[in-house]
């Protein structure tokens, strides 16, 4: 039985060579005639040069239709292999083709660079390394507002920045607004703690705070932006009922942002009592604070 198929599958095969074969030659045949009349007929040099041209080109076009037809299903055998071997492949190389894609987004939106700080979905930390299919970040938290390293590597595939949006929180780079909550119940001091986190931050931030305002300028002028104020600031927010969230945003270091923060709130929680139906006659006893500055 199989030597009876190979021998069908040969006898088919050579039938169409055959008839392959008689097609070209029919063809030389018919170029070689027509060119002889051509030029035997055709006085005008540019007309001839034409139906040559002419006739050279429609034996081409036949000799290709010709093939076409004779070797019809062959080539849809030959086509619906390389479809089934291109669909396999994609499906077993997916997530490599979606880390390339990924990457080639990354690259063209120029969404971050070694060094700053990201958060993708639930990972959050500092770009130490990235190439064509994975970006490489030492974590930093715990959590999403605090800013100290935790010791710890995170690779990430750049498939996730297909369907993430990805959070640069180092996009001016060499100087940042930071952002942090203080949190207290409405009948709390918050009035008064307003006003000692304001001049907290205008004291530790008071040294640098005219070069912040050049670096910025200088970043929004070649970024087409509008400059924004660097000035300390403490808003109010209401998240719920009987609560006052104070939203302290402040000027710092890249580097120092956890440092800073920390300085802010040493100053101001352990020498004040906010606490309604409190008094402070004096400050309470300070505790060692070890400073907790960015690695």
């Amino acid at each position: 039985m199989p030597q009876s198929f190979d021998l069908s599958v040969s006898e088919t095969l050579l039938e169409l060579l055959i008839i392959t074969g008689i097609l070209v030659l029919f063809l030389v045949i018919i170029r070689a005639l027509s060119g002889r009349y051509i030029r035997k007929n055709v006085h005008s040099a540019e007309l001839r040069r034409r139906w040559l041209v002419q006739s050279r080109n429609a034996l081409i076009l036949i000799l290709l239709l010709g093939l076409v037809l004779i070797w019809a299903d062959e080539l849809r055998t030959l086509a619906l292999s390389i479809v089934a071997i291109a669909v396999a492949f994609v499906v077993a190389t997916k997530e490599l083709i979606l880390c390339l894609t990924g990457s080639i987004l990354k690259t063209g939106s120029r969404s971050f660079n070694i060094g700053d700080r990201i958060q993708v979905k639930d990972f959050r930390g500092d770009v130490i390394d990235q190439n064509l299919l994975a970006t490489t970040i030492l974590e930093v938290g715990p959590g999403k507002i605090t800013h100290q390293r935790t010791g710890r590597m995170t690779t990430i595939p750049n498939a996730l920045f297909l369907s993430e949006p990805v959070i640069n929180e180092s996009f001016t780079h060499d100087y940042v607004l930071h952002v942090f909550t203080v949190p207290f119940k409405m009948q709390d001091d918050w009035r008064l703690a307003q006003k000692m986190f304001l001049e907290s931050a205008n004291r530790h931030c008071g040294s640098y705070i005219e070069e912040v305002r050049r670096y910025m300028e200088d970043v929004s002028e070649n970024r087409g932006l509008e400059v924004p104020s660097v000035d300390p600031r403490v808003t109010i927010q209401v998240p719920a009922a009987g609560e006052v969230h104070l939203i302290i945003r402040i000027p710092t270091r890249s580097g120092q942002r956890s440092f800073i923060e920390q300085a802010i709130l040493a100053d101001v929680l352990t020498s004040n009592n906010f606490q309604a139906g409190t008094h402070v006659d004096e400050p309470p006893k300070k505790t060692d604070m070890e400073d907790d500055v960015e690695s």
